[in-house]
């Protein structure tokens, strides 16, 4: 195994957290209090403190012209193999989550070949989740 990554973010509901990432994603929760929550994201630990001031889309949000689409920044997610990217992109779809940029396959053709999405969590953290057929042979393929 990788050495897992430790992230945090801000939420402004811990219990919108919890359904978002527990519930929708599957994510395992560890420990937690009032205003934190550590969740087990594919492997990671993945940290969600409260900020009930925040909003939803982040104020800092930058759009970054990538393949013909805006992609936000910052976002974070995980590179998954294909048939669990496939699974993720239906159970998102069957719970209407609505798609910054549809599922696709972005450079295709190319090394870096990748299925990918984005979406946003209820607080306005963005996500992206990647596939590749071969996640050692291309994920820094030139």
């Amino acid at each position: 195994m990788q050495n897992p990554f430790h992230l945090a973010v801000q939420v402004r509901d811990i219990e919108e957290a919890r359904r978002f990432y527990g519930d929708l994603l599957g994510c395992a929760e560890g420990r937690s209090s009032d205003s934190w929550v550590d969740f087990n994201l594919y492997g990671h630990q993945f940290v969600c403190h409260l900020n009930p001031e925040l909003g939803g889309v982040q104020d800092t949000l930058h759009l970054n012209a990538v393949d013909g689409h805006g992609v936000p920044v910052p976002h974070f997610g995980v590179v998954l193999d294909m048939p669990a990217w496939e699974a993720l992109v239906d159970r998102l779809t069957q719970a209407g989550v609505r798609f910054e940029i549809e599922p696709y396959i972005r450079f295709r053709g190319e090394p870096g070949e990748q299925a990918t999405m984005f979406f946003f969590d209820p607080s306005g953290n963005a996500l992206e989740f990647k596939a590749f057929r071969d996640i050692e042979g291309q994920l820094f393929a030139t």
